[in-house]
């Protein structure tokens, strides 16, 4: 009896020990959950901050790289105002050698200005500053209507209909241009014929240059004058900058160069507006920003919409044009698209117009204007294939179907005669795939 009462503890103990273990299991099993519930929340939102992060650097990088080529400009201009003082003061010790005789007699026969005359000749050297350009249609700038824009922002864009026109053209999905692709590049995995476009150089100024510059005193003396003289221009300049207000992305690129051309009067622009903490540079630089892009895109674009295939040219050349062409066109959407959401959020806290970089506007027109590309690359290479049929075949049908391909994806589809001109190289394409 005695053993079995003992025995009976002894498992009653052990089921106890057991059902306090499953429950400190249990209960370390859910706060480990929590934790990785937690290091998950966590994990996402350093994530999402990460490609935030990205998406900034990516639109400092474009805002730097436009500034720094602004800073060039700027400083060639002010290298070309120095070497203007140094050429005339040559000239000036000999006219003044020769209007010694004259000056005497004039001190003699002239009489001296009186003080009241001296402060009028002074403040005709200060710069008299030209209207703004008229906008052509003018954004409301009333503090009401721009609090009634900031309580109610227009909802995000859609995404993209299936079927993008723009004018008289209607892009759709062709789905045989992926096929066909596809299916060259499994009979032939390993070509690939890619051309590269020539980088632009960009001209670098010297540190020495830089420093020269800087060290002069009439460099230095300047730029005092300006602060002290043209204190009422620059004043001017900060109530048109503050109260600018647009609609037409025209009316910015007008304004941006006739702010320029007044600035341009400066010694050092930068260096005489840090003397005047309340010049408004966050919207100056983004007016500019917007200006320069919009000036850079639709170049472009007119560039691809206006291309003429030179029947006479040889076809690498030829084929190696359009790639180039291409090149440019999808980099500079794809750095816009990038930085989109940003550049659209900073324009409209600034009444700057930011329709032009959806898919509607600018960007859409650029996309479109690949298609043009697209059908001139198609027919040249369907025409070297009618003539020789022999001489690199394989290679050409797989080129014209990686840029069809390309084209296709980029513009989201193809219009009815890019449509045709693929449809062309297909049957030389499968006819030589049956041999």
């Amino acid at each position: 009896m005695r053993l079995q009462s003992s025995s009976v503890i002894i498992l009653m103990k052990a089921e106890r020990e057991s059902k306090m273990r499953k429950e400190e299991d249990e209960s370390l099993i859910i706060y480990l959950k929590k934790e990785v519930e937690a290091a998950l929340l966590r994990t996402d939102s350093l994530e999402k901050e990460n490609q935030e992060l990205q998406q900034e650097v990516v639109r400092l990088k474009a805002q730097i790289s436009s500034l720094k080529a602004h800073d060039n400009e700027r400083k060639s201009m002010l290298w070309k105002k120095l070497q203007k003082p140094i050429d005339s003061s040559k000239t000036d010790v000999f006219l003044q050698k020769q209007s010694d005789f004259v000056k005497v007699s004039e001190e003699h026969s002239s009489p001296r200005p009186s003080i009241q005359e001296l402060p009028s000749r002074k403040e005709k050297l200060a710069k008299v500053p030209n209207p703004p350009p008229r906008p052509t249609s003018v954004a409301p700038s009333s503090p009401k209507e721009v609090n009634s824009n900031k309580l109610s922002p227009a909802p995000p864009p859609p995404p993209p209909p299936p079927k993008m026109s723009v004018g008289s053209k209607t892009v759709r999905r062709v789905p045989e241009v992926a096929e066909f692709y596809r299916l060259l590049t499994r009979r032939d995995a390993h070509m690939e014929n890619r051309i590269n476009s020539a980088a632009i150089p960009v001209v670098a100024f010297t540190p020495s240059m830089i420093g020269e510059i800087e060290n002069r005193s009439t460099y230095l003396s300047a730029i005092k004058s300006d602060v002290e003289k043209q204190k009422e221009f620059i004043n001017f300049l900060i109530k048109e900058v503050e109260s600018a207000a647009f609609k037409e992305i025209s009316d910015v690129k007008a304004f941006v160069k006739w702010l320029d051309d007044e600035l341009s009067s400066l010694v050092d622009e930068r260096a005489v507006l840090k003397h005047f903490p309340q010049w408004p540079e966050r919207k100056a630089d983004a007016l500019r920003e917007a200006a320069f892009n919009y000036r850079d895109l639709i170049n472009l674009e007119s560039q691809v919409s206006s291309f003429q295939d030179n029947k006479k040219e040889p076809l690498i050349q030829a084929l190696g044009r359009m790639q180039a062409l291409q090149d440019r066109l999808e980099r500079s959407v794809n750095n816009t698209e990038r930085t989109r959401e940003s550049m659209i959020k900073r324009y409209r806290d600034l009444q700057i117009p930011w329709e032009w970089l959806l898919n509607t506007g600018l960007i859409g027109q650029m996309k479109l204007s690949s298609l043009r590309l697209a059908k001139d690359y198609l027919k040249r290479i369907t025409k070297e294939l009618q003539l020789n049929e022999c001489l690199g075949e394989e290679n050409l049908l797989l080129q014209g179907a990686r840029f069809a391909y390309r084209v296709h994806q980029f513009a989201g589809g193809f219009d009815a005669e890019t449509t045709h001109a693929f449809q062309e190289l297909k049957k030389i394409g499968m006819g030589s795939l049956k041999q």
